[in-house]
């Protein structure tokens, strides 16, 4: 699905060759700045390698139009984003960006469950914990059912017994509707789990893989 072929960013990362491949979840990890984050930010074409070559589909990322791409392959980051209003506001300013139909308050129900948030739909997001935005933006991700979801420590901000809960979740509900999942984790523990590929990274480069691909 990704390609990365002697890409080069600044002096913050250098990788050789990299395949991240379709309909799996692959995990990315690494010490605290390893380049796991601007890995991912070239993915999104969030920034553009100053050497080499990354492809989606086979087609270079720069050839890409950015909108087109970023609803294909929706990246939710580390620090969660919030808009003024309530949870139900949150969730719906998704779709609108994304020029997708509306949703009834079912199916934002449902996507709450999965995400393990116990709150009601009028709560006013301001209100809401870390842990508890994180959870907001990933169900946020989930109503877009974009073909690649892209997580940067989506649950850095909750305790190991809820974050297993909503990885868990949230992995079954990308898996069941055949999507990529890629992901940034500080969890040695969920990327054993749940890694069906897994990128090792340190000071900028890929220094092991598991898995296919």
């Amino acid at each position: 699905m990704f390609k990365l072929s002697d890409v080069k960013f600044k002096d913050v990362i250098y990788i050789k060759e990299l395949h991240i491949p379709p309909k799996t979840t692959t995990c990315i990890i690494g010490e605290s700045g390893s380049g796991k984050s601007t890995l991912i930010k070239l993915l999104n074409h969030l920034i553009s390698c100053d050497q080499g070559e990354v492809t989606f589909q086979g087609k270079p990322i720069v050839n890409i139009d950015p909108i087109k791409l970023r609803r294909q392959v929706i990246m939710v980051p580390q620090v969660p984003v919030t808009f003024e209003g309530t949870i139900q506001d949150n969730l719906l300013i998704g779709l609108a960006f994304a020029e997708k139909p509306q949703v009834d308050q079912e199916k934002l129900k449902e996507v709450l469950r999965i995400v393990h948030l116990s709150k009601p739909l009028d709560t006013n997001a301001d209100q809401l914990s870390g842990g508890e935005k994180q959870r907001l933006s990933l169900a946020r991700a989930l109503l877009l059912d974009p073909e690649v979801f892209i997580f940067d420590e989506p649950t850095s901000a909750l305790d190991e017994q809820t974050e297993d809960k909503v990885i868990e979740g949230v992995i079954r509900e990308i898996k069941n509707n055949h999507k990529t999942l890629i992901m940034v984790t500080h969890s040695q523990k969920i990327a054993n789990t749940y890694g069906e590929f897994i990128a090792v990274m340190k000071a900028g480069n890929i220094i092991e893989v598991k898995g296919a691909g």
